[in-house]
């Protein structure tokens, strides 16, 4: 877990422990502990055809963690000071999304499931979906 990130208020990816014996492998994530809030919501995203991209939007206050837990998937990021690509590909590569970052899931593996847990329940509001007011908001 990348404690200093989640101090910094930036994205950033940390591990999962993972548990496990000759029967199985096992992780756990929980809220306040290697999730650095309290989960409101939980969702996710499976199913997705091949060449779709999904998100195109960042948040004014909601934080999610997004943990590929089967397959995988690349998230393109993009906070205006850097832009990165994140590949998620195993069930205890957990990223940690902040709001201030515009966010795109891609190259979904066609046995992707892409959990996310979030910070808040869902307001519409809360959601920027055009990128000329992301930048509005977080360029400065």
């Amino acid at each position: 877990m990348n404690n200093n990130a989640f101090l910094k208020n930036e994205s950033a990816l940390f591990d999962i422990q993972e548990l496990g014996d000759s029967r199985g492998a096992l992780a756990v994530v929980e809220s306040m502990k290697n999730i650095p809030f309290d989960v409101k919501r939980v969702f996710y995203i499976y199913g997705t055809a091949e060449g779709i991209r999904r998100g195109f939007h960042a948040h004014h206050k909601t934080r999610q963690v997004l943990i590929s837990v089967s397959g995988n998937c690349k998230v393109h990021l993009d906070n205006t000071k850097r832009k990165k690509e994140v590949l998620l590909d195993h069930p205890t590569k957990a990223l940690l999304l902040e709001p201030n970052d515009w966010h795109e899931m891609y190259d979904f593996s066609p046995d992707c499931v892409l959990l996310v847990l979030a910070s808040e329940l869902y307001q519409a509001e809360d959601y920027i979906r055009d990128y000329d007011q992301f930048i509005e908001v977080y360029g400065s």
